[in-house]
């Protein structure tokens, strides 16, 4: 699967510092998600030292002034120095948290893919056919759209995230693959699903038939395209219903083939 994540990798520039409330609103479900990994890493019972647990409060705490810092102002403004002022504390101490901005821009990227992944794959494991994954993606989306820009917005240059990133992001499409799989297993083969037979380096070793390869990218790239529209805001003034926008792109993608 490709990954689309990108964030500028230069030298920290200093940001405007103070979030307001929306943006502490917008940020509140990175910020927790980026909280919980750390806390699980850093104090699992009888297993965490007190620097251990410090340690990751602190990387919590730095996440979750990174994730504000996002919701106002973008990924690209993401300053380490501006968060250090945020904190009470210099710039080279947050250093021995994160070695650098790309290191934290990392770190948001893994907590905001993982907690997809672990939505998804868990409407997955108990059925959901790839409608109701599709509900799992908006739904994810809509409580945090900063999140989401981060991981399928417009790459900033400079920045490449870590095979590991991809690595989860790959697991989102393997549960769709598999779920387009059994939704249609003898669907006629289209000029592009014959295409994919030999280019789908990008589903790994999913087993997939190549109508189902097809399926799986049109429901990745319509519904992210309606998606992206509605998070930027582009339908507003346009009086329709978004999630019914949703629903009918959802009801004709998964209609028969032919």
């Amino acid at each position: 699967m490709v990954d689309k994540t990108g964030v500028a990798g230069a030298a920290d520039t200093d940001a405007a510092a103070g979030a307001d409330a929306d943006a502490k609103s917008d940020a509140k479900a990175g910020a927790k998600a980026g909280a919980k990994s750390d806390a699980k890493a850093g104090a699992k019972a009888g297993a965490a030292t007190p620097r251990e647990r410090y340690r990751a409060q602190v990387r919590a705490e730095i996440k979750e002034h990174a994730w504000k810092q996002i919701a106002e102002a973008g990924a690209s403004a993401l300053s380490l120095n501006a968060i250090a002022k945020q904190m009470g504390v210099s710039g080279p101490a947050l250093y021995r948290y994160f070695a650098g901005r790309d290191e934290l821009i990392t770190e948001l990227i893994r907590d905001a893919y993982r907690s997809l992944a672990d939505a998804v794959h868990a409407a997955a494991v108990t059925g959901a056919d790839p409608a109701g994954l599709a509900h799992v993606l908006r739904d994810w989306a809509l409580a945090d759209p900063h999140r989401y820009f981060l991981i399928y917005g417009t790459p900033v240059p400079g920045y490449h995230a870590p095979d590991e990133i991809t690595g989860i992001s790959s697991e989102i499409m393997a549960d769709l693959l598999t779920a387009c799989a059994a939704l249609e297993p003898d669907a006629p083969t289209t000029p592009f699903a014959a295409h994919l037979a030999g280019h789908r380096d990008w589903a790994g070793d999913h087993p997939a038939p190549p109508a189902a390869l097809h399926r799986a990218i049109t429901f990745w790239t319509r519904l992210h395209g309606v998606l992206s529209l509605e998070l930027a805001g582009h339908f507003t003034g346009m009086a329709f219903d978004p999630a019914l926008l949703y629903e009918a792109e959802i009801d004709d993608l998964r209609a028969p083939r032919g």
